[in-house]
């Protein structure tokens, strides 16, 4: 491409934020990429590139992206404008009117919710496939993303106004559905062992896979964009440990620590790291040796010659590993997603009796609440009180 071609296609806005967006295909899936430049603003681009440059998380960005993409989108068809930095009080109002209703009252007042034509646009450039009110974690994350732009921009937003957080509730109570776990069901060890049992061919795809669930599992339930995006860097061997801890002369396991760095909700710089002893350990040392893999992405994709390739596996990737390992089993795939892991490590610990601390220090919760929730359903599955009836 020369010059003159060159800098009459940067005159386009669109392809001018492409070409930007170019920067952060790393991060932002590249068959977004033309919609993402269609929908965003220079400003939000410049916005994303300084987040990636600060080390915003990758999927903390990809949300951002995606986020503040419908966000531009919604304001376009509502009110025929981008959005305005900062945002009124009356414009988030609107969003939460618009995206959190009751369906019963809808059947009476059509014009309760978002109305008509501005659904339909939002539907036409494939931004809204609801049709009922959204869930209310999804306004909540999107006017939390709002909030969040605003403040890297150094503006105020009215995201904590009293009014605002007032109606945000009035309208979840309104709008009530029941909250859905990303996997219907835990991937507690006896589920696991029927997946590993799947595993046992020579091929390439097994011996990795069997890795991704035993390490996925034992390192406390770890998020399929943590596995993903594991590098051989952040492995250190220790030394074995005993089987028996009581006993001096019990035979020893092999033992590894993963320093996980950023997650989901930590940073860089906290002590986020995890053990694994024994069969994991061989599993992932497996496959290691197999792939000849010393450096870079752990868990990379295969062709259909079992040539591995340069790149690591998308967490999408991880999520169908889990399932196809579920269907093979014989599992109905809709039930287990690869969170299931994650609920499954901790319902699994509550069974075996292992101390709440304990587990959460493996699995790196920061949320006590979110964590006694699997240990609430292990105990009352276990306790008297569940079966009065038998």
């Amino acid at each position: 491409m020369d010059d003159i071609t060159s800098r009459a296609l940067a005159s386009d806005p669109e392809t001018r934020r492409a070409l930007q967006l170019d920067a952060l295909s790393a991060i932002l899936p590249m068959e977004r990429r033309d919609r993402l430049a269609e929908l965003l603003t220079d400003d939000d681009v410049a916005t994303l590139k300084h987040l990636a440059r600060e080390g915003m998380g990758e999927n903390s960005l990809r949300a951002l992206a995606s986020d503040l993409a419908y966000l531009e989108a919604w304001s376009q068809a509502a009110t025929g404008a981008g959005l305005p930095w900062p945002a009124s009080e009356s414009l988030a109002l609107k969003f939460v009117a618009h995206h959190l209703w009751d369906p019963a009252r809808r059947e009476t007042d059509p014009q309760h919710g978002m109305p008509a034509d501005a659904a339909a646009a939002l539907r036409e450039s494939e931004m809204l496939r609801s049709d009922g009110p959204h869930a209310p974690a999804t306004v909540k994350r999107r006017l939390a993303s709002w909030g969040t732009l605003h403040r890297w921009k150094g503006q105020e937003g009215p995201f904590a106004s009293p009014s605002l957080r007032a109606a945000l509730r009035l309208a979840v109570r309104a709008s009530a559905r029941p909250r859905h776990r990303k996997s219907k069901r835990a991937v507690t060890r006896d589920v696991l062992d029927r997946l590993l049992a799947t595993c046992r061919s020579d091929r390439l795809a097994d011996i990795r896979d069997l890795a991704i669930l035993l390490l996925a599992f034992a390192s406390g339930g770890r998020r399929r964009s943590e596995v993903a995006r594991l590098r051989v860097e952040q492995l250190s061997d220790e030394p074995p440990v005993r089987l028996d801890p009581r006993d001096p002369k019990s035979s020893t396991l092999p033992c590894v620590a993963i320093q996980l760095g950023r997650t989901k909700t930590g940073v860089a710089d906290e002590t986020g790291r995890v053990l694994l002893v024994g069969p994991p350990v061989e599993a992932l040392r497996e496959w290691l040796e197999r792939a000849d893999i010393s450096k870079g992405p752990i868990f990379r994709a295969i062709d259909r010659w079992e040539a591995i390739e340069e790149r690591a596996l998308t967490p999408q990737s991880i999520n169908l590993i889990v399932k196809r390992h579920c269907a093979l089993a014989g599992f109905d795939t809709r039930e287990f997603s690869a969170h299931g892991l994650r609920s499954g490590y901790l319902t699994e610990a509550a069974q075996r009796g292992v101390s709440l601390p304990e587990a959460m220090q493996q699995s790196q919760h920061r949320s006590v609440q979110q964590a006694s929730s699997y240990y609430n359903d292990a105990e009352r599955r276990l306790g008297r009180a569940v079966r009065l009836g038998i």
